[in-house]
């Protein structure tokens, strides 16, 4: 029964991973994220950053990759249910962009208060040497 179960686990991870490598490897945008995503963390590695900045800069991040991997997943199927050009069917995958763009902004609005304020500071000290 136990073995059953860490099997099942085991199946379940491999479809989520490959769910992840087919956002990846299909949506130009999650590139883009990973990019920023990467750099911010090296900034806020750099900045040494606390425990509670980095929970939040990693909800922030966490956030923006699930709205993408949400619309990744809404644009699946509307395609899947709808081959045909439809107005309803463009609004869902508009609005499934219209998350990502949300989450995006409020991330990088957060990124900004949090990393801005010690970020500009290192820079004034970077620059007085």
């Amino acid at each position: 029964m136990f073995r059953s179960f860490l099997q099942t686990r085991a199946r379940s991870f491999r479809f989520a991973f490959s769910g992840w490598w087919f956002v990846v490897r299909t949506q130009r945008n999650a590139w883009i994220h990973a990019l920023v995503s990467l750099v911010v963390v090296i900034l806020c590695a750099w900045l040494r950053f606390e425990r509670r900045d980095w929970a939040l800069i990693i909800l922030a991040i966490a956030l923006v990759w699930t709205a993408e991997f949400l619309n990744t997943a809404l644009e699946a199927v509307v395609d899947l249910a709808s081959p045909q050009q439809q107005h309803l069917a463009q609004v869902g995958k508009d609005v499934g962009a219209a998350a990502v763009l949300i989450a995006a902004s409020s991330a990088a609005i957060i990124g900004f208060l949090i990393i801005g304020p010690p970020l500009w500071q290192r820079l004034q000290e970077l620059a007085g040497r």
